[in-house]
């Protein structure tokens, strides 16, 4: 059986996928609906984000969900007929999720 990297990118498809689903919504409605309504304090919610457990929550939603849309996003390409860049199209995709991990990363840190 040859050895393949694709249980790894199907991995952080389903799993980015998962986490998406269930936490996107709830960070939206906090961030978009609770703190403009004034139900909790911009000063509350920044107080949240210097805890380390809501920046690792944040850090990995953040990866996850570009994992996420870097294999999806992969696989419409190669779909729409871009089979013969497969290469190339997973190097920039997953480069790109990878580039945008290290960002969150160092934005997460710097708060």
């Amino acid at each position: 059986m040859a050895k393949s990297n694709e249980p790894i990118g199907w991995s952080l498809f389903s799993a980015g996928g998962m986490a998406t689903a269930f936490f996107i919504p709830i960070t939206i409605v906090l961030t978009s609906i609770v703190v403009p309504a004034g139900w909790i304090g911009a000063e509350s919610l920044h107080d949240l984000l210097v805890l380390p457990l809501a920046r690792l929550y944040l850090f990995v939603l953040i990866s996850l969900a570009l994992f996420h849309w870097a294999h999806r996003f992969r696989y419409v390409l190669v779909d729409l007929g871009l089979r013969n860049l497969a290469g190339i199209l997973a190097i920039t995709c997953y480069g790109a999720a990878v580039l945008g991990t290290i960002m969150a990363g160092f934005f997460l840190v710097s708060l």
